[in-house]
């Protein structure tokens, strides 16, 4: 029995490791895909599946697209795909778009194609909007026309990829930013905003003829204007910010001519009190002198009383208070 049970003990494990060099051997070497490549008339030999295997490359992904483009009449060099892949590139995704391509009747070399890829564009999707171009919706745009009235305009860009130029080419950024620019000059050299309104194709033609798609990667098919709408009126507003600032330096420039004024006038006071303060040292010096007697000093002082009383009266405008009557001799 205990021999029995021995042989069946290592019967078993041996089972087991048999099946799991067969599991590694299906792993390592993958016979379906091999026979589909075969049949596929897309052969790829055992040793290189085992190879790709070893260089962590999934063979079912390469292969599946090597099968992929031999069926569309495509002949990919595996090892082509196999290094397109090691370099970090999505094979699958690049075979799709060559044969997009070819259908399509695009020249699109596979270097051009990987070089797409690898540099992180969707090369698919670039294959695609060179068939069914793309429109892009600028944002509102808002411009001045020559007579101070605002317009914002929306335009709506038709694109449709350049191949040639998509490896170093700019994106749909500077497509709208180079549409909203030739927006904001069209509108701005118009005399009018009326005329804008008229014809807003005008805006689209002289836009075109700038040839704002170069040096990018898509190719402008045609500029439509959506939609333009009126805004402010900038120049009257920009008008009335010029009449304040220049009503504001006008009280400014008042008020410094006031101030010297004052300052002037307050001079001429001082001037008249340092005058007046000379005259008593003056009629002290007559008095000495014999120039000025008494008799003139006292009737300078009842002059100067009048005076005073009679610049009172003027003031209040009363009339002059008379005394009683005298009575004549009867």
């Amino acid at each position: 029995m205990n021999g029995l049970e021995t042989g069946i003990a290592g019967g078993f494990v041996f089972l087991i490791l048999a099946l799991f060099v067969l599991f590694f051997l299906l792993y390592l070497v993958p016979i379906p895909l091999w026979i589909a490549a075969w049949a596929s008339g897309a052969y790829v030999g055992l040793f290189t599946l085992i190879g790709m295997r070893l260089r962590r490359v999934p063979p079912g992904t390469v292969v599946t697209a090597r099968i992929s483009a031999v069926k569309a009449g495509l002949d990919l060099p595996l090892n082509d795909l196999e290094a397109h892949y090691l370099a970090g590139g999505n094979v699958v995704r690049l075979v799709n778009a060559m044969i997009s391509a070819d259908k399509a009747n695009i020249a699109l070399p596979f270097k051009r194609a990987a070089a797409i890829d690898l540099a992180g564009r969707d090369v698919l999707e670039a294959v695609k909007m060179s068939v069914i171009p793309k429109v892009i919706e600028t944002p509102k745009i808002a411009a001045v026309a020559k007579d101070g009235i605002q317009l914002m305009a929306i335009s709506r860009v038709t694109v449709r990829t350049n191949i040639d130029r998509l490896v170093g080419g700019a994106g749909e950024e500077t497509i709208i930013a180079r549409v909203g620019e030739g927006m904001v000059s069209t509108i701005g050299s118009a005399a009018t905003h009326k005329n804008v309104l008229e014809n807003p194709d005008h805006i689209s033609k002289h836009i075109l003829s700038k040839g704002l798609d170069a040096g990018t990667a898509y190719e402008i098919l045609s500029i439509d204007i959506a939609d333009v709408d009126v805004g402010e009126n900038i120049g009257a507003k920009l008008q009335i910010d010029q009449a304040d600032a220049d009503k504001q330096i006008a009280q400014a420039k008042a008020e410094e001519r006031r101030a010297m004024a004052v300052a002037l006038e307050q001079e001429m006071r001082a001037r008249v009190v340092e005058a007046e303060a000379e005259v008593p040292r003056a009629m002290a010096e007559a008095f000495r002198q014999g120039n000025l007697g008494v008799m003139d000093y006292y009737r300078m002082k009842n002059l100067q009383a009048d005076t005073s009383m009679r610049d009172a009266i003027s003031e209040t405008g009363e009339p002059p208070a008379e005394g009683p009557k005298k009575e004549g001799p009867r």
